[in-house]
């Protein structure tokens, strides 16, 4: 494991999540319920005087119901898009509230170092966030295009500000 500057990351990592994805994971703090799901949009940044990325997880996803639970989450970032796009894949057109995807995509986790939601176990980048602040989006804010591309069907993102506790390549 090679401790990275999340800055860095940003060239390599946006345009694969652009194209294939990366992998949410989210898991309550209560209950312990755990999911992971694919996601195409994030953005990392400064905010707060911190190092933060934002995730975004519409209502009707089963990974919004656990991560409204989750003090953390992390997003893991495939070195090999080809070797792990069927896994992408499934993970972001399967619910977990029918299949556990961990499972079915032989998945394994490892502990978060400085957060309690555990990282996909491949070679890759990994951000372990704690999360700092939630909201809802509102509707009547957005601009027209946005609404009749993006959310014709009414159902809305949760926006999760994470701030970066750990970011770091893995090659196993």
């Amino acid at each position: 494991m090679e401790e990275i500057n999340y800055l860095s990351t940003v060239e390599e990592v946006i345009p694969k999540i652009k194209s294939k994805g990366a992998l949410l994971v989210a898991k309550s703090q209560e209950d312990k319920e755990m999911n992971v799901m694919t996601i195409g949009w994030t953005a990392l940044g400064y905010i707060w005087r911190k190092p933060i990325m934002l995730v975004m997880v519409r209502k009707s996803r089963f990974t919004h119901q656990i991560i409204e639970k989750a003090a953390s989450f992390t997003v893991n970032v495939p070195a090999d898009l080809e070797e792990f796009g069927r896994v992408l894949d499934f993970c972001g057109s399967k619910s977990g509230r029918e299949v556990n995807k961990f499972q079915e995509c032989n998945l394994a986790i490892s502990p978060g170092q400085k957060v309690n939601t555990p990282i996909i176990n491949f070679p890759g980048v990994h951000y372990e966030a704690k999360i700092v602040y939630k909201s809802a989006m509102n509707p009547d804010l957005l601009c027209p295009e946005y609404q009749e591309d993006i959310y014709a069907d009414n159902v809305y993102h949760t926006f999760y500000f994470g701030e970066i506790m750990a970011c770091y390549k893995t090659n196993h």
